[in-house]
């Protein structure tokens, strides 16, 4: 059994305006998903760390149609998603700027991965991925999604502007790879890294040299420094040429 073909999702303005208002009472819990669901709904492939098997897609189409998540009309080889799995997969689609973090030293019954996909109405989907690959969806505050993420990666003081990323990156029990992509109406992908590192009480701060991607070279920033840089990138508002 193959994956039926998806449509391109879509949120009817009512809909979005009644989301944004639900949001500002509180988060909004929009359900866990396995991976070769997600696949099979057409979501988007760069929360997919391998393409599951065809096997396991035809089984999460059968689990989702027997949980009357996704339908077809007769005659029709077009995926209908319903419910809150379609609310998910439309504000994925929908999503121009995507902030991905990579955390290494968590337990291994928490999240390991947590990806943001914020909308220009203040709202961002959240996305929290286990070591099972279990993505758990919910809309939080724009605002209120960056504090939690803040507080799940490495943080302290300022660190030397002459440390060396391989030597720090090695001995860190708690690092984090933190990737903002943005997208163009054309497809066009531009990505930004910021590596951060744990050094008992300090937090070293690493980038993408301008002249060799391949290598990391210490920011010298302290925690406010990088969490405005990586606010700024990932923020809908903003003009491209405002976010580097």
């Amino acid at each position: 059994m193959s994956p039926v073909q998806t449509g391109e999702p879509d949120i009817p303005q009512g809909t979005l305006e009644a989301l944004v208002n639900l949001v500002e009472t509180g988060p909004v819990t929009l359900g866990g998903y396995t991976i070769a669901e997600i696949d099979a709904v057409g979501g988007i492939a760069h929360l997919l760390e391998d393409k599951p098997s065809p096997a396991l897609i035809a089984e999460a189409v059968r689990s989702l149609a027997a949980r009357g998540l996704i339908t077809t009309e007769s005659g029709s080889d077009e995926l209908q998603i319903r419910g809150d799995l379609g609310i998910a997969t439309a504000l994925q689609h929908r999503a121009r700027i995507l902030l991905d973090a990579r955390v290494t030293g968590t337990e291994p019954d928490h999240p390991w991965r947590f990806v943001l996909m914020p909308q220009p109405e203040g709202i961002t989907l959240e996305v929290l991925i286990d070591a099972l690959g279990i993505h758990f969806y919910s809309l939080r505050d724009s605002k209120d999604a960056l504090k939690r993420l803040w507080e799940r990666l490495p943080s302290g003081d300022r660190g030397p502007e002459d440390a060396d990323a391989d030597t720090v990156l090695d001995a860190s029990p708690h690092t984090a790879l933190v990737s903002v992509s943005t997208w163009d109406d054309a497809g066009n992908r531009e990505t930004h890294d910021v590596v951060l590192a744990q050094d008992d009480d300090r937090c070293h701060v690493f980038v993408r040299d301008a002249d060799n991607a391949a290598k990391l070279v210490p920011a010298a920033m302290d925690d406010d420094e990088w969490r405005d840089l990586l606010t700024r990138l990932s923020s809908p508002d903003q003009p491209a040429s405002t976010r580097s």
